[in-house]
């Protein structure tokens, strides 16, 4: 009998909800994913490129000229530098990226502390790599991490702490003052870090992305992972990257040459190019916070209860004056009897944590997220 590496995994909330939603022609706003258009211009670019020849492998580390924009983005907006030979690497899509740093970092019975709420790709990868999880469970409303409880977790098998932020699922992100304290615990330790930071553009209310290599301390740990798919509304390109420093970047391109060896060769010219005005980027927060305003607007009257999310794609909303029923089975009695799909935030926390939550995404066009929020209201 075959024997499964991953005998605990099934299908994934996400395929669940959205083949639910198609089912029953529901609104999805359960999978992080835009239903509008990319920037005309980067589409041109991109047909431009593949109509001038640019489809061949690129090269393992990605075309010269994305790397170098990278490089650039990443110093005038954080006050980092970047080698773009040596430590800027292209991937296909941001999960590669992030399975890559922790196949590099983790060896059996290494601890990786998870904050969960957490992204669905990192517990698959520390258990195939014989790594050991130490959880951290964050709450609803406000999800903040205790730094004394971090501290408490971390022993002489932590190899790696993985942290978003933005984060998804909670929209929360983090402070300056996070960063340092996390510099604080780490600085004399042989520990290394995973910043999944591909929400790092969707930011709101004049809040700043606080990167992980804008701490001198940090940086030198990190392995930052970043996603062009959610800041331009590509995700089917799946074009990702990793910034590292060079010696952790030699180990990380050494599990990237043989997952996918090279990425999307027209989409990396298209987006070197793209790139070349900033504005392109600078544009995002206020783009996706008109969006979360819509949608807040639109359940502004309901029984569901909120606090504005700070970034990502999602809002989370709570029910508890609603039903007592768990998350679970009220998304999908939503999704199946009035036609709005969501995600529960149990399926986030590895013990199922219900806290009467439901995580809507709202990188969707006006129409979907007000005809969303209008039946929300009715309930």
């Amino acid at each position: 009998m075959f024997k499964s590496k991953l005998p605990n995994l099934g299908t994934t909330i996400f395929t669940t909800m959205s083949a639910l939603a198609a089912e029953h022609g529901a609104l999805n706003l359960s999978q992080g994913f835009p239903n509008f258009a990319a920037n005309p211009e980067l589409l041109r670019l991109l047909g431009m490129y593949g109509a001038n020849g640019f489809n061949q492998y690129a090269p393992m580390i990605g075309v010269k000229e994305l790397r170098d924009q990278l490089s650039l983005k990443t110093k005038k907006l954080y006050g980092a530098s970047y080698d773009s030979e040596t430590e800027v690497t292209i991937t296909s899509g941001a999960t590669e990226a992030i399975f890559a740093a922790i196949a590099a970092t983790v060896s059996t019975r290494d601890e990786v502390i998870v904050f969960e709420p957490s992204y669905d790709s990192y517990l698959p990868a520390i258990e195939l790599c014989g790594g050991v999880p130490v959880y951290i469970t964050l709450y609803y409303p406000d999800f903040v991490i205790d730094w004394d409880l971090v501290k408490s977790k971390i022993s002489d098998k932590t190899k790696l702490i993985i942290l978003n932020t933005p984060h998804n699922p909670t929209g929360s992100v983090f402070s300056k003052n996070d960063l340092n304290k996390l510099a604080e615990l780490i600085e004399d330790r042989d520990i290394y870090l995973i910043g999944d930071e591909v929400y790092e553009h969707i930011i709101f209310d004049g809040l700043i992305h606080h990167s992980l290599c804008t701490n001198s301390v940090l940086k030198e740990k990190s392995f930052i992972c970043g996603s062009f798919g959610k800041t331009f509304h590509i995700t089917g390109w799946k074009i990702g990257y990793c910034l590292a420093p060079k010696e952790l970047s030699v180990e990380f391109r050494k599990i990237h040459q043989y997952l996918t060896f090279s990425t999307f060769t027209p989409a990396q010219y298209a987006l070197a190019k793209y790139l070349e005005n900033e504005d392109n980027y600078l544009s995002i927060p206020a783009f996706y916070q008109r969006k979360r305003d819509v949608f807040l607007d639109s359940i502004a009257g309901s029984r569901f209860e909120f606090i504005p999310s700070q970034g990502s794609f999602f809002q989370n909303v709570s029910y508890r004056n609603i039903t007592d029923t768990n998350d679970t089975e009220y998304a999908i009695r939503l999704t199946k009897t009035v036609g709005v799909a969501s995600i529960p935030i149990s399926v986030f926390y590895h013990q199922k944590l219900d806290q009467k939550v439901l995580r809507f995404c709202f990188a969707k066009d006006d129409q979907t997220l007000k005809k969303a929020g209008e039946i929300l209201s009715s309930l």
